[in-house]
């Protein structure tokens, strides 16, 4: 699997910074969560390393190779990418939806057997089976949440870049999507995810890379980057790491 990594990377929107110098390479086999405060770029960032916005100045690569010089098909048949707010234009049964991400690879040919194979695959990963012939604007927040991951699964893509994928799922299915992506990652992809529940960031993440005021202020194993300095340079609160039944917990005392 090739790495994939930034380089000075900045970004300005309406004039307004917001990336400013970021350097980043990213290994495949991990789960990276990216965490940071309203506003610090984490969606601008998964963004530009999906190939889906250019930078101001900087670049993306995948390998030795710049994003933006790959052929779109063969980028989105290598990356996945979950917006946090994906667009759903028409009412189609979510096994429907789901088989979208096999167009990569089909084009306009239909879907072979080893397409539907997939398809299977990511759906049972999901644990979507269920409502698979569900017109997908019946589905309740959560369970559309879960149909996305696996339309984004259906491609078995070297990289799974996924915008706040746990918005909106109970906290069971939260843990399942957590175990999915370490599950991913253990086969040899890369994740890449945006979080804003730190104490998912810690428990699940190989790496935590902390973005505030446009660049990065904290980069290493979830311990090390989510110690209460970065989380009060970061987002201006008192916090502690507690031990819980279920691993390391977050636990905000107040704002600084």
């Amino acid at each position: 699997m090739s790495v994939l990594s930034c380089t000075d990377l900045s970004v300005a929107i309406a004039a307004r910074p917001v990336l400013s110098g970021v350097d980043l390479t990213l290994s495949a086999g991990q789960v990276t969560a990216v965490v940071g405060p309203n506003g610090a770029g984490k969606s601008t960032l998964l963004a530009c390393l999906g190939g889906l916005r250019t930078p101001t100045t900087g670049f993306a690569s995948l390998g030795e190779t710049r994003l933006l010089d790959l052929p779109p098909r063969e980028r989105a048949q290598r990356l996945a990418f979950l917006p946090q707010t994906p667009e759903i234009a028409w009412a189609v049964e979510a096994r429907t939806l789901i088989e979208l991400g096999r167009i990569p690879f089909t084009g306009a040919r239909g879907l072979s057997v080893e397409d539907r194979a997939a398809v299977d695959r990511a759906m049972a990963a999901a644990h979507v089976e269920a409502f698979e012939h569900r017109i997908v604007d019946t589905l309740s927040g959560g369970e559309r949440a879960r149909v996305l991951i696996a339309r984004a699964l259906a491609g078995e893509p070297e990289w799974l870049l996924a915008d706040e994928p746990l918005t909106g799922l109970d906290p069971a299915h939260q843990l399942d999507a957590a175990d999915l992506f370490r599950d991913l990652a253990s086969k040899g992809a890369g994740v890449v995810v945006t979080l804003h529940d730190l104490s998912l960031a810690l428990r699940t993440a190989d790496r935590v890379i902390v973005l505030a005021d446009g660049g990065v202020l904290s980069d290493g194993p979830p311990a090390s980057a989510l110690t209460p300095d970065i989380l009060r340079r970061a987002y201006g609160v008192e916090a502690a790491v507690t031990s819980g039944p279920g691993g390391p917990l977050i636990d905000v005392l107040g704002r600084s």
